[in-house]
């Protein structure tokens, strides 16, 4: 079964993400914050990372340069999804290392098949 850790700080948001992951298929684990994201990624090893940006603390852009930035969690497909609709959070989203965009509401079937792309991408890597 594929691993997704959630990264997402709205309770409703999170509630939505988690059902509707978990109805997919998926088994999902959630982090409330960039802190708890980083030190849950190296715990739980996840197939792929769903990572909100705008979070308390440590937030989705830094939070994504260092999983990107560590061996051990590089590898590690990270989809953004926020509310954030900008070109420039966009642009830095992918300069982080990001490596989709979605912007919420969450259109769920498309971000269902970026999830599996990706994830059948990164097993064949």
């Amino acid at each position: 079964m594929t691993k997704i850790l959630c990264v997402e700080d709205s309770e409703d948001s999170l509630f939505a993400l988690h059902k509707r992951l978990g109805l997919a298929g998926f088994e999902v684990k959630v982090a409330t914050n960039g802190a708890e994201a980083v030190d849950w990624a190296k715990t739980l090893m996840p197939d792929l990372i769903v990572m909100d940006l705008r979070l308390p603390g440590l937030d989705g852009w830094e939070a994504t340069r260092r999983l990107k930035g560590q061996p051990e969690t590089k590898h590690i497909p990270i989809v953004v999804v926020t509310a954030d609709t900008s070109e420039k959070s966009r642009e830095k989203a992918f300069a982080a290392g990001c490596d989709a965009y979605e912007t919420k509401p969450a259109d769920f079937p498309k971000l269902i098949e970026r999830i599996n792309s990706l994830v059948a991408r990164g097993a064949k890597a």
